[in-house]
Parts: C-alpha cells; sequence; structure tokens
C-alpha cells in the first residue's frame, strides 16, 4: 500500500515541508530507509542521520531546528510528538498487515458459546461451552479457551495461549503466544506427616481493557475472589504473576519477573527485569524498582526510586554499591593496621 505525505500528515494532525505528493509503501529506521520508505526521529543521538537519510518521509517534533539542509528528495511531517506519532502509523499498519476474518477449519466451537462479528478463529482452535467472545476478537491457531470465558472487543489471542474457565478479558487485549491466563495458584497445605495437599484454586483471572501481555508468561487464578490486572498494564514476556495479585493501572513490569500472591502493586508502577516481589505486600503508586531489586517488604511512599535486594531507597543503594566496590581495599588494610598493630605490641 502507498500513502503521501498529504495522506499522513491529515491522519496524524501534522505540517508539511516539502512535497505533499510524495509516496511512501514501507516504513523504516531512520539510518536505514531507502527511496519510499517513511521514518521518524525523535531522539538527538540520532539527529545526524536526518541529513543523511534516503527516506522519503522523516516524521520529526514540531520543534524540532535543521542545523543543515537535508537532501532535497526528503519531506518532513511536523507532529507535537514524533514517537507517539509514529507508533499510531505502526499500529494502523499491524492492523492491515494482521488482518484477518472468517473461521478456519477443524476449529472447535461449543454450540453454547456467542461468538461476535467481524473475528478471526484460526485453525485448531477449542473454545468451550457458553463462552462469550466480542467484535473482531483475532484468535489464532491453537489457542484454548475453557468453559464461561469472556473476551471483550478489538482483543487478540496469538497462537498457543491458554485461557482457563471463568476468565474475563476486557477490550483491547493483546496476548502474545504461550501465554497461560488462570492456571492453578501456587496453594499447598503443609501436613504433620511432611506432606502437602493441594488447596483448591477456584476463583479466576479479570483482565482489564487495553492491557498486553508478552509471550510465556503466567497469570494464575485466585484460591479465592481474583487474580486482578486493572485497565492499561502492560507485561512482558516470561512474568510470573500470583494468585490474587493485584496490578494497578498502568503498572508496566519488565521480563523475568515475579509477583508472589495476594500482594497488591500501585497505579503507574515500573517494575524492571528480574525484580522479586514477596507475597502479602504492597507497593505504592507510581514507584520505579530497579532491574534485579528483591522487594521483600511494602513500599508504602509513592513517587520514589528503589533498587537492590533487599531494597533500599536508589539514592542509598547507589552509595552502598561505592562501598561495596571498596571492600577489597578496605579488608586490606585492616589486615595492614593488624599486622603493624601486633608488631608494636611485640616491641
Amino acid at each position: 500500500m502507498q500513502f503521501t505525505a498529504q495522506q499522513i500528515a491529515s491522519l496524524l494532525n501534522g505540517s508539511i515541508e516539502g512535497n505533499p505528493d510524495i509516496e511512501v509503501s514501507n516504513l523504516a529506521k531512520i539510518e536505514e530507509a531507502s527511496l519510499g520508505d517513511l521514518s521518524f526521529l525523535s531522539n538527538p543521538k540520532y539527529e545526524q542521520f536526518l541529513y543523511e537519510t534516503n527516506a522519503s518521509i522523516v516524521i520529526v517534533n514540531e520543534d524540532q531546528q535543521l542545523l543543515s539542509t537535508p537532501k532535497s528528495t526528503l519531506t518532513l511531517i511536523r507532529v507535537k510528538n514524533a514517537y507517539t506519532a509514529f507508533s499510531t502509523l505502526l499500529n494502523i499498519y499491524n492492523e492491515v498487515r494482521l488482518d484477518r476474518k472468517g473461521r478456519e477449519e477443524p476449529s472447535y466451537v461449543h454450540d453454547t458459546t456467542e461468538i461476535g462479528e467481524d473475528g478471526y478463529i484460526g485453525a485448531f482452535v477449542y473454545i468451550g461451552k457458553a463462552c462469550k467472545i466480542g467484535k473482531n476478537v483475532k484468535i489464532y491457531p491453537q489457542v484454548y479457551i475453557g468453559d464461561h470465558v469472556v473476551i471483550g472487543d478489538n482483543s487478540t489471542l496469538f497462537p498457543g495461549v491458554k485461557i482457563y474457565q471463568d476468565c474475563i478479558l476486557g477490550s483491547n487485549v493483546t496476548v502474545h503466544s504461550g501465554t497461560v491466563v488462570g492456571s492453578d495458584g501456587f496453594g499447598f497445605a503443609p501436613q504433620e506427616d511432611g506432606t502437602y495437599t493441594k488447596v483448591p484454586q477456584i476463583g479466576n483471572v479479570i483482565i482489564e481493557d487495553d492491557i498486553e501481555i508478552g509471550a510465556n508468561t503466567v497469570i494464575d487464578r485466585a484460591t479465592m475472589g481474583s487474580t486482578i490486572l486493572h485497565k492499561g498494564v502492560k507485561l512482558d514476556n516470561l512474568i510470573q504473576i500470583a494468585h490474587n495479585v493485584e496490578l494497578g493501572r498502568n503498572t508496566v513490569i519488565a521480563a523475568q519477573t515475579g509477583v508472589s500472591g495476594s500482594s497488591k502493586i500501585g497505579e503507574n508502577v515500573i517494575l524492571g527485569g528480574q525484580v522479586g516481589v514477596v507475597g502479602h505486600i504492597s507497593v505504592a503508586d507510581r514507584s520505579q524498582v530497579q532491574a534485579q531489586s528483591g522487594i521483600n517488604r511494602s513500599i508504602v511512599e509513592a513517587d520514589k526510586k528503589w533498587a537492590g535486594s533487599p531494597v533500599l531507597g536508589y539514592q542509598s543503594n547507589m552509595r552502598s554499591q561505592v562501598i561495596y566496590a571498596k571492600l577489597p581495599d578496605l579488608e586490606k588494610r585492616v589486615r595492614e593496621l593488624e599486622r603493624l598493630l601486633k608488631e608494636n605490641l611485640k616491641s
């Protein structure tokens, strides 16, 4: 598909500097782009490429200053936020690229399940009884959906996703391949003889609107009640969300993080990769936690940065790391002082 600069500028509410009729048919990085490509510039580190690129159109911030003259073949589109504008175009491009309709065979949909219009069901999909699937929902091959599951409009389940019974997914939810929603929480009661008895997990998982979940992530169902992901949550690949956890609105969690049972993570929290969160604690709104940190107690102060294991205030942790780096030298100095002290005592 080809688009003119004028069409793109109209879509993004941008202004054109150059040829409004120039056409593009591909998206590319500014440093790799060729004629016929559309790119963007938002990071000042890449500004030099604005004057070197072979792209036909580049989206820039409206306050971008030109330090020299770009190539004559280049047309600029100025927008309020180039990164956001380019993301909008990527979403549109992705929707066109992944647009699928209809039902492939073999697949199984129970007679009591309701399927909305304009959706897609791939081959080898299984959908259980009494489910409610919204409009324009895309369910890719080998997805399993258990009984009584609800999925809202415009949601996408990529190949191999498993949604256990009774779970609820809102609208505009994307779940990537290999993710499991609603598996049993890790609940076992210790017995006097040293064995463990399984505690039935009879709750569910509720995933609200506008959420994206990466590949091979697991979200366990609640023991009772619900494990809840509130609107706008974004999860990376390979994350464990345990039973009865609650993630606040617009919280973002990076890969290989684990949140233990019944912990409550606030709104707009950022957890870096490989963060560990113990069970039955809370993390205050807008907390930012550095990668590989261990949160072993509740964080009650909002708007703070944290790091380390066990977690400390970010600045305290940085100072501690400076001290840790000096420990070998300090040990040598202590040993030398001990040696001198012994010599003085002998004399």
